[in-house]
């Protein structure tokens, strides 16, 4: 048994909200997109409104970084780009109190695996949509479901230019 998700990808955006929603299209997550003065951020609340879970940019990184949160605001997970990754996209996921993760496959178009200890608990893609916008993220039993899906975006974010080379892109075309 697994869980599968459905994400709008051109929704992803700083400053915008939008709802993940379960594979019967039931709205189960709000991602809110705020935006603050020295960082991006995204928070993840359950359908009456707790805060579940955040992802927040780091500025301060060598490359592309983001972590997650937990709903009280302490790190769960750091994500990073791999600086080697042949053939093939991978991000590293270091996992405070669990193991780490790597996410690895064709980021750009949607269709990778987040896996732990080389066994496969998650994957993402656009498979499963007649809609191109839109991919989904399935995710194996006994998993934290918010840790997955706060990957998923966060990889999709930087992957996809809605992180700080975005920004910095359109501030030299200007």
């Amino acid at each position: 048994m697994s869980n599968r998700y459905k994400i709008r990808q051109n929704l992803i955006s700083i400053g915008d909200d939008f709802w993940i929603e379960n594979e019967e299209g039931k709205k189960v997550f709000k991602v809110d997109g705020k935006v603050l003065r020295i960082r991006k951020t995204l928070v993840f609340e359950d359908a009456k409104g707790r805060k579940l879970a955040q992802i927040q940019e780091r500025l301060l990184a060598i490359k592309d970084t983001m972590v997650v949160e937990d709903g009280d605001g302490k790190d769960i997970a750091t994500i990073k780009k791999a600086l080697i990754a042949p053939f093939r996209d991978r991000w590293d996921v270091k996992v405070k109190n669990g193991p780490d993760l790597v996410v690895q496959g064709n980021i750009l178009d949607f269709e990778y695996s987040v896996k732990a200890g080389g066994k496969k608990i998650a994957d993402i893609s656009k498979k499963w949509f007649r809609l191109t916008d839109t991919y989904g993220v399935e995710v194996e039993d006994g998993q934290n479901d918010i840790l997955i899906l706060s990957i998923a975006i966060a990889v999709d974010m930087m992957a996809h230019g809605n992180g700080r080379k975005d920004k910095k892109d359109k501030m030299k075309s200007k």
